[in-house]
């Protein structure tokens, strides 16, 4: 039976076997939404390119690589990438740190923007809603570069701003920019600064579907603002926050190479390498293609299996799931 209903499937995907009227159907509908159809072309091209096509390159990871031999030409290893890099002995600290970084950007980033698109959504005067929506988005679109650099000025040692107000406060004299204990608090903060207003948007549009009556009939009842928040804006919201949480948990081990790299100097490295700065400095600078493929691929296969795991456990718990 399943057989046939795989069979029926396969027969209506490619309009083999319809009947005329449904073939003429599917013509005519090709024929007149072709327009949109030509607008999907440069979206289905970028994806082909840039997403599909490069994935013939990551069988280098089981090869020795050369460029001279090309793909094809080089040595066929096998899993011996893979095994080289989980027996690193670096491979825990890499670990380690990557999952305390990630870990600091799910479980306090990530509520940080529920938390605004709450506070944002009870403004009732629209113009301060407005104009506090556009100062939170305009971070977002500031390279890490300029972060980083803003960062430097205000913790530069001896004429930093915040630099001379925290030391004068607690009479230290740290230096925030080399000291490895301020290394992921001000990754921390900067990732909450520059990303906290655009991941406002998805949960405001989400907001904004939340059935009004349901607030005007909690008002009759007697319920608080904080009571209207708790069991009709959050519930209503529910499936988008886990959906979110879902795709962020997918890419859990992807810590941001640009900040990272960044941020990080002689004196932080032991907290700041990470899998992304590992997979650039053994790939790019060491010349070692195959193994930072390697690294980059078991990387990627880590995200996949925990976006299935997440959706699985989401379903589990009676909540919407991405597939």
């Amino acid at each position: 039976m399943t057989t046939t209903t795989t069979q029926a499937v396969a027969v209506e995907t490619s309009g083999e076997g319809l009947p005329p009227k449904n073939r003429r159907n599917l013509g005519q509908n090709l024929l007149r939404y072709r327009w949109l159809f030509f607008l999907m072309l440069p979206g289905i091209a970028y994806f082909l390119i840039f997403r599909f096509w490069p994935m013939y390159g990551a069988q280098i990871a089981f090869r020795n690589y050369v460029p001279f031999l090309g793909i094809e030409g080089s040595e066929w290893v096998g899993w011996d990438h893979f095994a080289d890099f989980f027996s690193n002995p670096d491979f825990p600290r890499l670990l380690g740190n990557t999952l305390i970084i990630a870990g600091l950007t799910l479980f306090i980033a990530f509520p940080v923007t529920i938390v605004m698109a709450l506070l944002l959504n009870e403004l009732r005067l629209n113009i301060l809603k407005r104009t506090v929506q556009t100062l939170v988005y305009i971070p977002h679109f500031l390279s890490w570069t300029v972060v980083v650099s803003l960062t430097g000025l205000l913790f530069a040692v001896g004429n930093g701003p915040l630099w001379t107000l925290v030391n004068d406060l607690f009479g230290t004299s740290t230096n925030f920019l080399a000291d490895p204990a301020w290394f992921r608090p001000l990754i921390l903060l900067q990732e909450i600064w520059k990303n906290t207003g655009w991941g406002t948007i998805i949960f405001l549009a989400a907001l904004a579907g939340v059935d009004q009556e349901q607030y005007e009939a909690a008002i009759i009842d007697g319920a608080g603002r904080w009571q209207r928040v708790r069991f009709i804006t959050i519930p209503s919201i529910m499936s988008t926050i886990i959906v979110l949480l879902i795709l962020q948990t997918g890419q859990i081990l992807n810590t941001g190479f640009e900040q990272i790299y960044l941020m990080s100097n002689a004196l932080n490295r032991s907290v700041a390498d990470v899998f992304d700065t590992y997979v650039y400095f053994t790939g790019i600078q060491q010349g070692a293609y195959s193994y930072s493929t390697a690294v980059g691929l078991a990387k990627a296969i880590v995200g996949l299996i925990l976006i299935f795991g997440t959706n699985w456990l989401a379903k589990r718990f009676n909540q919407a799931g991405i597939f």
